[in-house]
C-alpha cells in the first residue's frame, strides 16, 4: 500500500481539483481518492477537476474550516481549498456506493451497502468500510450497511460546514448532494487500525437520561429539566448555555455515555438550547442510561491528538502508510488560534508518513471490540498499513 496527499487553495474550483488531483496522483495508481474540501467550493466543479486527472473512485464531504497536511493547516478564509487522499495498492479492491437522504436511512444503508459491494464486483464481506454521511441520521445509516455486512471495523466522520448552517456537501464520483450517506469497502491484506476516542476525563458528576424526544433532545436528567441539570453540574449562567450559545459552551465539558462493557465512552456534544430546558445532541442517546459530564483544557484536547497518533502507532502491526485523521469540528473551535500546535504534533508523530486530517461535526469508530459508534467531539485517527 502507499497513500500520498494533495491540496490546493487556488480560487477556480475546478482548477483547485485539477491541482489537488495532480499533487495526490503523482507516481502513483490510485484506487480511491479520498477528497476534502471547503464549503466556499463549487463541490461539482472541484470532482470535475479531479476526475480529469485521475479514473480512480473518488468519495468525501466538505470539511469545517480547513484541513490539515503535513504542509500544515490549509485553509483559504475567502475561497476555500481543496486536499485529497489516494490509496494505490495492486492487491486492494474497493466498491463505493452514495445515496440521497430518503423517508427511511436504515434501508438507504441497506441499499448503499449492496451497490458498494456490487461496485466492487465481490458478494462478500469487506475487511473494512469508510462511511460520511450528513450529521443528522448517522446510527440509522450504520444499522442499515450492517444489515448486509455485519459488524465490520469502519472509520470516517460527517460532512461539516464552517458556521454550524447545514451548508456542507457530500460527494461520490459524479454525486454531490448536502443529506445522505457515501461508503467505501475496502478489500484488502493491509491493516486499517483505528484509535477512536474522546479523550475526556470522566467526573464523578453522572446522571440518569429520563426523558428523550425523537433520539437526539435530550428532554431530562434525573427527572429534571436536562438544561437545568446542566447548569447545576458546571456552574454556567442561562445566558452562557441559552440557544446556539450551548454548542461552544460544552466544548471543555461535554456529556459521555459508556458503551454496554465500558470500554467505549462515546462523547455527545449538546449543539444547542430550547426555552424549555431541553438539549439539542449531535448523537442518539436512550432513557434509562446514564450520562456522565466529561471534562478538558484546551491543552488536553491538542495533546490528545499527538497521544491518538502513538496509540495508532503502538497497535499497527504492520508499517504505516498512511493516517487518515478524523477530528470534531468543534474540537478545532476549542482549540482556536492554536491549531497549529495540533499540526506539530502530528507531523511530529507521522515521521514523516502521509497524512490528512479532516474536520467533521460527527465522527465514527470503535475501541476495543466495542460496537461500531457515532459520537462527536471526539477523534477517529486510522493508521493505513504499508505491507
Amino acid at each position: 500500500m502507499k497513500t500520498k496527499v494533495g491540496y490546493s487553495v487556488k480560487a477556480d474550483s475546478f482548477e483547485s481539483g485539477v491541482e489537488t488531483a495532480k499533487a495526490a496522483t503523482e507516481g502513483m495508481t490510485p484506487k480511491v481518492g479520498l477528497l476534502y474540501t471547503s464549503v466556499l467550493n463549487d463541490q461539482a466543479q472541484i470532482m470535475s477537476g479531479v476526475k480529469s486527472v485521475m479514473n480512480a473512485p473518488v468519495v468525501g464531504c466538505t470539511s469545517s474550516g480547513g484541513i490539515i497536511v503535513p504542509d500544515g493547516v490549509v485553509n483559504a478564509e475567502d475561497h476555500g481549498f481543496s486536499g485529497m487522499m489516494v490509496l494505490d495498492d495492486p492487491d486492494m479492491t474497493v466498491g463505493v456506493a452514495a445515496s440521497e437522504a430518503g423517508k427511511d436511512a436504515r434501508e438507504i444503508g441497506r441499499k448503499v451497502a449492496i451497490a458498494a459491494l456490487k461496485d466492487a464486483g465481490l458478494m462478500k464481506v469487506p475487511n473494512y468500510f469508510y462511511m460520511v454521511a450528513s450529521p443528522k441520521e448517522e446510527e440509522d445509516y450504520l444499522k442499515g450497511i450492517q444489515d448486509v455486512i455485519g459488524r465490520v471495523p469502519f472509520f470516517g466522520g460527517s460532512a461539516a460546514d464552517d458556521t454550524v448552517e447545514g451548508k456542507w456537501s457530500i460527494f461520490c464520483n459524479d454525486q454531490v448532494f448536502s443529506d445522505g450517506v457515501a461508503v467505501v469497502f475496502f478489500y484488502t491484506n493491509k491493516e486499517f487500525l483505528t484509535e477512536y476516542t474522546g479523550a475526556y476525563k470522566e467526573t464523578d458528576t453522572v446522571g440518569i437520561i429520563t426523558k428523550v424526544k425523537d433520539s437526539r433532545q435530550l428532554m431530562e436528567i434525573d427527572g429534571v429539566p436536562a438544561l437545568d441539570k446542566y447548569m447545576e453540574w458546571t456552574g454556567k449562567e442561562l445566558s452562557e448555555v441559552e440557544g446556539s450559545n450551548l454548542l461552544s459552551a460544552t466544548i471543555l465539558n461535554p456529556l459521555g455515555v459508556k458503551s454496554r462493557h465500558g470500554s467505549l465512552t462515546s462523547v455527545c456534544h449538546p449543539m444547542s438550547s430550547t426555552p424549555e430546558h431541553t438539549i439539542n445532541l449531535g448523537n442518539r442517546v436512550v432513557e434509562k442510561t446514564a450520562v456522565i459530564l466529561l471534562e478538558a483544557t484546551v491543552d488536553e484536547l491538542i495533546n490528545s491528538t499527538g497521544d491518538a497518533m502513538k496509540v495508532v502507532n503502538k497497535e499497527m502491526t504492520q508499517e504505516a502508510a498512511g493516517y487518515f485523521l478524523v477530528h470534531c469540528g468543534g474540537r478545532k473551535l476549542g482549540i482556536g488560534d492554536r491549531i497549529n500546535e495540533v499540526h506539530e504534533q502530528l507531523v511530529k508523530e507521522a515521521n514523516g508518513v502521509p497524512f490528512i486530517t479532516i474536520f467533521t461535526f460527527g465522527e465514527y469508530g470503535y475501541h476495543d471490540h466495542s460496537a461500531n459508534a457515532c459520537g462527536g467531539l471526539m477523534l477517529s485517527f486510522t493508521g493505513i498499513g504499508k505491507e
